[in-house]
């Protein structure tokens, strides 16, 4: 039973080969209900992982703000881009 394999739409992104990948791109859902699933999915499997735990560290709130940090300055860059040229006089 366990030699059997897997198909492609059932397994993990880090588990599909570069050339499965279009068909488990297939196979996702990108209806407004499956994206929000799956942006659900992926806060329990992080708040599961690094926050609800015994003996929880600052790791976890620490990557959340570096996360947001980048994200802010991806936002941000063209803006900061023009102020880097501009001249103050």
């Amino acid at each position: 039973m366990a030699d059997r394999p897997v198909p492609v739409v059932d397994k993990r992104l880090m588990d599909v080969k570069l050339g499965e990948l279009g068909t488990w791109l297939g196979g996702r859902d990108f209806t407004p209900n499956g994206l929000i699933s799956a942006v659900r999915r992926g806060h329990d499997r992080y708040y599961n992982k690094y926050i609800n735990v015994k003996k929880g560290g600052i790791g976890g709130l620490a990557m959340l703000l570096a996360g947001y940090v980048v994200l802010s300055y991806v936002w941000e860059y063209d803006h900061i881009k023009h102020d880097r040229w501009r001249k103050y006089h």
